[in-house]
């Protein structure tokens, strides 16, 4: 089995794809530590300060020594710099906010699972036609479950992943998996910039274990 194809099934099985950033290295470890202890086996650190590349090194050595399985993305890609530094960093997937057509070619060249994000047919299209089959339609609370249920029979080989907006209730979740989606991502709905603040990490876990327990239920 490819490695695309391992990363899109343990996306589809844990039916989530947590995603969160803080500029703090200490503050990154624990919220890695809490969503993995809830049963996270991948999640996605997002790309958005200085600190990103430093703190995600330190987060694959942490991964590497004590979280055996557990796969470890990067966000906010926008370019080819951004995605070859995550990947000799030891990145195992790459998540963009739009569809950068240089970094798709670079991943299905190299088997690396890449979902760019997309909100208009033709930016799925393009995806597609560039061999991508994965696709984070972002962003997800402007969409609305309605546009993936009129575009979803256009392209019956892709599969979707809403980010942005969905909420941590069985009401979002479940009207999502209704119109045709594989996961969701979810960031500041259950990683919120207060509980890393107040490093609240006990609650995190808690909520994460929640959310899990909603999907499966969900899904079943």
């Amino acid at each position: 089995m490819s490695k695309t194809q391992q990363i899109t099934d343990a996306i589809v099985q844990q039916g989530i794809l947590p995603l969160y950033f803080n500029p703090s290295e200490e503050v990154s470890l624990e919220v890695l530590k809490a969503i993995y202890k809830a049963g996270i086996k991948a999640v996605e650190y997002t790309n958005r300060g200085d600190a990103a590349l430093a703190n995600f090194t330190k987060m694959v050595q942490l991964r590497n020594a004590e979280m055996p399985g557990l796969l470890l993305g990067v966000g906010t890609i926008k370019n080819m710099q951004h995605a070859t530094d995550y990947m000799a960093a030891g990145a195992d997937f790459l998540v963009s906010p739009g569809f950068v057509p240089d970094v798709a070619a670079y991943c299905v060249a190299n088997d690396i699972f890449y979902a760019p994000g997309c909100m208009t047919p033709s930016e799925i299209i393009a995806a597609e036609n560039a061999g991508i089959k994965f696709i984070k339609l972002f962003p997800g609370n402007m969409l609305g479950t309605e546009f993936l249920t009129t575009i979803k029979d256009i392209f019956p080989k892709l599969l979707f992943m809403p980010t942005g907006g969905v909420d941590t209730t069985k009401e979002s979740i479940e009207s999502w998996y209704k119109a045709g989606v594989c996961a969701v991502g979810m960031g500041s709905k259950l990683i919120s910039k207060k509980l890393m603040e107040a490093k609240d990490y006990a609650t995190i876990e808690a909520a994460t274990k929640q959310v899990l327990e909603v999907i499966q239920a969900v899904k079943s």
